[in-house]
């Protein structure tokens, strides 16, 4: 995988965490998952009842990331932003499967976006680039999307994924066996702080999956 210069040449020490996960087994998840997840949800709702959560570190750098290639944040939140601002509505997120709903747990705790694909429904080399107006797909919650001016993966079949909001064609579901995890670090995040997040992600989803795990930093 590769970032494009195009990113680059705006956030010079713009960084990726890829996990690329073998042998794995999807499933409903397990009730120890689904219990931490809304114990979770629940304390987070407490903290933020007095917070503005554009203040909060992790969404004020992903919002200052998305204005800087022409996104505006106000009107297509990044992935994180969007889970936060659900659970201070009280609209806590419901369970999908294990892959997912770790996903979306490690999002939270960790104020970043993620995203989680089948690597049996990419082809060949993956970028991440900033979209055009030919750029679009049908997005996981059916609504089609228009990723010009926006942080996007693409393969060469096409863009299939964004810190903003991923595609269902590379989705991952129950009968995923493989599967490439991108974790859209702060810039400024020191090596050993991402190298003990990507290791804790990387161990937590294999206790519950079953797999092997490969660890890579893109700069």
């Amino acid at each position: 995988m590769e970032i494009s210069s195009s990113i680059k040449d705006i956030i010079p020490h713009f960084k990726l965490g890829i996990i690329h996960y073998k042998n794995i087994e999807v499933s409903d998840s397990p009730q120890m998952l689904k219990g931490r997840f809304r114990l979770f949800q629940e304390s987070l709702f407490f903290e933020l009842e007095e917070k503005n959560i554009n203040e909060l570190p992790g969404i004020k750098i992903w919002r200052e990331l998305f204005k800087k290639i022409g996104t505006d944040p106000n009107r297509y939140r990044p992935s994180n932003e969007a889970l936060y601002r659900r659970i201070k509505k009280q609209q806590y997120i419901g369970t999908v499967h294990s892959a997912a709903d770790l996903n979306n747990f490690f999002s939270l705790q960790y104020e970043i976006p993620l995203g989680i694909y089948d690597s049996d429904k990419l082809n060949g080399k993956i970028e991440l680039r900033i979209g055009t107006e030919t750029d679009h797909y049908l997005a996981i919650n059916n609504r089609e999307v228009n990723m010009q001016h926006k942080f996007v993966t693409a393969d060469e079949t096409g863009a299939f994924g964004s810190p903003f909001v991923d595609s269902k064609r590379t989705a991952v579901t129950l009968e995923t066996k493989n599967a490439v995890q991108i974790i859209y670090l702060e810039p400024s995040m020191e090596e050993k702080d991402r190298n003990e997040l990507l290791s804790s992600l990387a161990e937590m989803f294999t206790q519950i999956h079953g797999g092997e795990a490969d660890i890579e930093i893109i700069t």
